[in-house]
């Protein structure tokens, strides 16, 4: 019989503990897993396993699926993992457990720990990327979001003088225009018949903004970003995420081909030809991972940026009132909105490179797979006073929105003047704007990484 790996014998302790639990011999377990690694067997395999295994190890036994329902739903979760433990052991789709880490002190540790990897396949040699199709959109990239070290450095370099401090400044005409255009859109519609202020405003601020600076065409843009939008989803069956990832391939490289035959003044004619002196060139793989992180991160987490705070505010007008009568306040409202509704909570994924022990009796043995929430930091009681409340005038709004240490955002600076800009449009063209619905019945997107809502019904009020 084969000699499995370290992280293949993970993978059979965690099927044979899991057969235990659920009354399976160990044997069936091994004998599942002889066949899928092509050796021979005694005895046919008997059916398949109840529970998928991952090909991704894991040392500790789970019994806490992580929800995908969404808002609330994910809240109340995030603040039980937190009381738990430090970390805790928990079931992802299509057979991934992870750690999920939702206190913020370990959270932020883990972010600049030496001992966490980015790069699952630099770390599992096992791993077949696309094996795993939910998963793969995350992990199976070469981008600056699983790069580190040099390698990190090189790639950030060749996008980083497109986000500069200067040149972001520079867009606020571009992003008022924008802006403008869609209230105008809006100031059309009857003023007493409720609108989806998510796909009528909310959604169209960055994405029309990014898809401008990256010169995607006309005809391309709605299918990019219907992609960008659905691969947050965490709840859609194997097979639907399979053709995603297909989608999202092929999206790109529409893309890459269409900007080589026409190039123009975009940041995608620019990668395609950009250099940093002593380094090599974007790889095609490298290409199209960096375009799906620019576009995708560039657009989506100012979408429920602003929606969140709109909501918030049509909730609080004592607070709108503030910020309209001070507008040095609208960076309040965007910083609060940060840190009680993270645009993403949690972010996969990262990998154990030497055991991590966390107090409590937890640790994180090497190999292990980590999944850090972003979100639950800036709703942690142990560094807010009634984390849940959205409150413009708390001294402290500490979140990890935009990450933190060398992986942090570069489009952070972007994010805020959209929403900076957007929010006080918003407000001053329709200032009688209401919830279509309570608060309650805004519902949410169902993820566990992506924290947004589906819709934003809204009445105008305007005429």
């Amino acid at each position: 019989m084969q000699v499995w790996p370290i992280a293949g014998q993970a993978v059979l302790r965690r099927c044979a503990h899991e057969d235990r639990l659920h009354g399976r011999s160990v044997c069936r377990a091994t004998r599942y897993l002889t066949r899928a690694a092509g050796t021979s067997v005694d005895k046919p395999v008997i059916g398949v396993l109840p529970r998928r295994c991952s090909m991704i190890g894991f040392s500790t036994p789970t019994s806490t699926k992580l929800d995908s329902g969404g808002g609330g739903c994910m809240y109340k979760q995030i603040d039980e993992l937190r009381a738990s433990a430090p970390a805790v052991p928990v079931e992802l789709p299509e057979g991934v457990s992870a750690w999920s880490v939702t206190r913020g002190d370990v959270v932020k540790r883990l972010l600049t720990h030496p001992g966490i990897s980015r790069n699952l396949k630099k770390n599992n040699s096992d791993y077949q990327p696309g094996s795993i199709p939910w998963l793969a959109p995350w992990v199976d990239v070469d981008s600056m979001f699983t790069a580190q070290g040099h390698e990190h450095t090189r790639l950030r370099r060749l996008i980083a003088p497109a986000f500069t401090p200067k040149r972001i400044d520079a867009m606020r005409s571009q992003l008022e225009a924008i802006t403008a255009d869609l209230l105008d859109d809006l100031w059309s519609r009857p003023g007493n018949e409720p609108v989806d202020l998510h796909a009528a405003f909310s959604h169209g601020v960055p994405t029309r903004l990014i898809c401008d600076l990256f010169g995607v065409p006309d005809d391309q843009r709605a299918e990019v970003l219907r992609i960008l939008r659905v691969v947050v989803a965490t709840d859609v069956p194997e097979d639907e995420s399979a053709r995603l990832n297909e989608d999202m391939d092929r999206a790109m490289r529409l893309l890459i081909d269409t900007k080589r035959r026409e190039p123009g003044d975009d940041l995608t004619s620019f990668l395609l030809t950009a250099r940093v002196e002593g380094e090599a060139p974007l790889s095609e793989q490298e290409l199209i991972s960096t375009l799906l992180l620019m576009i995708g991160g560039g657009s989506q987490t100012t979408v429920s940026l602003i929606d969140h705070a709109v909501r918030e505010l049509l909730a609080h007008p004592d607070q709108l009132a503030v910020a309209q009568a001070d507008p040095a306040k609208w960076a309040d409202v965007v910083e609060e909105a940060l840190r009680v509704h993270c645009p993403v909570m949690h972010l996969p994924m990262r990998w154990a490179t030497e055991d991590i022990e966390l107090g409590e009796g937890v640790v994180i043995h090497a190999g292990d797979a980590v999944l850090i929430a972003f979100g639950a930091h800036g709703r942690d009681p142990g560094l807010h006073d009634n984390p849940g409340e959205f409150d413009i005038h708390r001294a402290n709004k500490e979140h990890l929105a935009f990450g933190a240490g060398p992986h942090f955002c570069p489009g952070a600076r972007l994010a805020r003047l959209e929403a900076a800009v957007a929010l006080p449009a918003l407000f001053d063209r329709f200032p009688r704007l209401a919830l279509a619905v309570t608060l309650d019945e805004v519902e949410p997107l169902r993820s566990f990484i992506a924290n947004d809502v589906l819709a934003l019904p809204v009445l105008l009020n305007h005429r």
